[in-house]
């Protein structure tokens, strides 16, 4: 579930960005719809993870994903302290992880 509501906020942000300030409607629709399903899983994963370890995920996966589809699809531009910035996000995801007590 948690993934789920990972990959549609990456969905939304870059239909954010398609959408050109919501003046594009198809766009700015899934904007919106994937802005809602990317609550609901959150919730739907909240059911069974602790809130700060399932935020924590979501926004990094948003985070990561949008970085990267930022580069790919509209030729962004990343310095080296970005991408060691974006690198320490996933190392404390990951730390996070492997050290949560249950």
């Amino acid at each position: 579930m948690l993934l789920l509501a990972g990959i549609f906020e990456i969905v939304w942000a870059v239909a954010m960005k398609y959408s050109n300030g919501f003046s594009v409607l198809i766009p700015s629709i899934i904007t919106i719809i994937t802005y809602i399903l990317s609550a609901v899983f959150l919730a739907f994963a909240l059911k069974h993870l602790p809130l700060g370890m399932a935020y924590v995920m979501w926004v990094a996966f948003g985070i990561i994903g949008t970085t990267i589809l930022g580069v790919l699809l509209f030729s962004e531009k990343l310095t080296i302290l970005q991408i060691i910035s974006v690198i320490l996000i996933i190392i404390g995801v990951i730390g996070l992880k492997l050290f949560a007590t249950k």
